[in-house]
């Protein structure tokens, strides 16, 4: 077989994947140049241009990673520590955090301008607390390594399955500059990482990266180069990353089709990865459902606009006489508490339920990219059903009626993410059938908001999956710094006489 270098592409060409073929477009073939890569996804046959300049960034962080993974056998658990003590330290420090605002400052305003959501890029104090608390927790950890998991004895000889570092992690995620901390977590267990950031928090990131993350590496005496940021906002630096067969995991965050292409780029690579990208909890409430527990789960759902707020609330039909009303005051409520009213869908069918009121009105809706005036309620099809509602101030929620359990679990699981599941209901042999039934990682019988891995685990998040990718560590779809590891085994033979 020949190979040959590809220095040019020809407008027209057709570029087989699978049993089809792409067509090169003129765009695509004038903006390639020698030097560049092409990558054709066979899941889709989209054509991906890494150029050049790209591949060689991203290439130099990696390196960096993998020559500082191969030195992390030497650095003590105590040194890990330090690293966590320092970085939280400096965050604390008002001077270093003052560096880190205005860039952040500056993030929010272009983000904002352009049109674009904030709700998760602001680092306020709030976030600033919970990234301190984050590597605080992770600094007094139990180390990640080396943890024996089983131990097997026989005659004459033992062995021992431990946990061991994996290599190589790189995260790709959007605007959310407290991730860079989360995500540092996999030093605990003795990886290392490199991070691609979204435009909208790459200023925000290399602050944190300057004045915090590199001064706590070189305080612990940790390896330059275990963190890394490729100092890119191009969609094309996330593509090299996920491509690099160097990486032992890729794990990314932000909205769904971004992250599906990135999850593609990775396994077409024989890259594992972990993805996390769409998001929305469903509630399904029966007629058995306490209403003062009910309502208390959709206003605490509501708070804001994270992958785990209420998205979709199921009521049995036969009770929604007495759950819906409740429902609508528990709406509106969560939107008097952010000052910015509520917005409704309704799943077709289900429109009968809804108050006359209700129906016809209007409300002031706040989006990313300005104010709005909208009707108070629409009418949702059932194929999109699924859909994962982004609001700013205005919390934005989709209301069906079902016939039971079943029509519930059914729905849920054919159009849902498959994320988060609650079930309000008094009948505990209820919440047993529902939990065989459903297909999904995480399931309660509240509020929704639980699901993180700070609040319920005490461990800070590398991100959170939904049951598609969440299997992939045949753990919880919660991806924490910790849950990344492999297993060695080690035997100790004080028979030397053994023979087989």
């Amino acid at each position: 077989m020949m190979v040959i270098a590809l220095d040019r592409l020809v407008p027209g060409s057709l570029v087989p994947f699978g049993t089809r073929a792409a067509v090169v477009s003129p765009e695509l073939a004038a903006a390639f140049q020698p030097g560049d890569h092409l990558l054709v996804m066979q899941d889709s046959g989209a054509l991906l241009r890494i150029p050049a300049a790209q591949k060689l960034l991203v290439s130099e962080v990696v390196d960096r990673a993998a020559v500082a993974f191969a030195a992390m056998g030497a650095v003590t658990d105590d040194a890990v520590s330090a690293f966590f003590g320092r970085f939280a330290e400096l965050l604390a420090e008002p001077a270093v955090w003052a560096e880190i605002a205005v860039a952040n400052a500056l993030d929010v305003a272009t983000a904002r301008a352009a049109g674009r959501s904030v709700t998760r890029l602001e680092a306020g104090p709030k976030m600033r607390r919970d990234m301190i608390a984050g590597l605080r927790a992770w600094r007094d950890a139990a180390p990640g390594r080396g943890r024996v998991l089983e131990r097997i004895t026989h005659d004459g000889w033992t062995i021992e399955q431990r946990t061991a570092a994996l290599g190589v992690v790189a995260f790709v995620f959007e605007g959310r500059p407290n991730v860079l901390a989360d995500a540092a977590g996999v030093l605990r267990s003795g990886n290392t990482a490199v991070f691609r950031i979204g435009s909208d928090a790459l200023g925000t990131a290399r602050a944190i990266l300057r004045h915090a993350v590199q001064p706590a590496l070189a305080a612990a005496r940790l390896p330059d180069g275990a963190l890394g940021l490729i100092e890119s906002a191009d969609r094309a630096a996330g593509w090299a990353l996920f491509s690099d067969r160097r990486v032992a995991l890729a794990v990314a965050r932000g909205s769904g089709s971004a992250v599906a292409q990135l999850g593609a780029v990775a396994r077409q690579a024989g890259v594992p990865v972990s993805l996390h990208g769409t998001g929305g909890a469903w509630m399904v409430a029966i007629a058995n459902a306490d209403p003062v527990r009910f309502a208390a789960a959709v206003r605490h759902s509501l708070d804001r606009k994270v992958c785990n707020t209420l998205n979709v609330c199921c009521i049995e039909r036969a009770a929604a006489a007495a759950l819906v009303p409740v429902f609508l005051e528990a709406l509106r409520a969560a939107g008097d508490a952010r000052g910015h009213g509520c917005k409704l869908h309704v799943l077709a069918g289900s429109e009968a339920c809804v108050p006359a009121d209700w129906l016809g009105a209007t409300t002031r809706v706040r989006r990313a990219e300005g104010d709005s005036d909208e009707e108070l309620v629409d009418v949702l099809p059932e194929d999109l059903l699924g859909r994962e509602w982004e609001w700013e101030d205005t919390p934005e929620v989709t209301l069906a009626l079902v016939d039971g359990i079943e029509h519930a679990v059914a729905l849920c699981n054919r159009y849902s993410p498959r994320f988060t599941v609650s079930l309000i209901s008094e009948d505990r042999g209820a919440h047993d059938a529902f939990y065989a039934a459903i297909d999904a990682p995480f399931v309660g019988d509240g509020f929704t908001r639980w699901v993180d891995g700070q609040y319920a685990l005490n461990q800070p998040e590398l991100g959170l999956s939904n049951w598609e990718h969440g299997r992939l560590l045949a753990r919880s779809g919660i991806l924490s710094g910790n849950g990344v590891h492999t297993v060695r085994s080690r035997v100790t033979q004080t028979d030397i006489d053994l023979h087989r």
